[in-house]
């Protein structure tokens, strides 16, 4: 059985988001005033291929917190959807 694993990893709230706030001024530039604030983050798809969902989601762990995510820095949230 395949797992598609969605993964976003995002900064901390208490980490400054630099890319997130350049963003955040050129859409106020473009007058988007309403916008009060952006966050820049990744997303990541992998497909696993285990037996059960528990298995592919303590692998999909691993991966994030080995690799995509740095755990100092970041959060990340992983989401499983069965495909045939």
């Amino acid at each position: 059985m395949a797992y598609k694993v969605k993964i976003r990893v995002t900064l901390r709230p208490s980490i400054l988001d630099v890319q997130g706030k350049a963003v955040q001024h050129a859409l106020e530039n473009l007058g988007y005033s309403t916008v009060d604030a952006a966050r820049i983050g990744k997303y990541i798809e992998v497909t696993v291929n285990e037996d059960n969902n528990v298995e592919a989601e303590r692998i999909s762990e691993e991966i994030c917190q080995k690799l995509l995510a740095n755990p100092v820095m970041e959060d990340y949230s992983i989401e499983l959807e069965e495909i045939n």
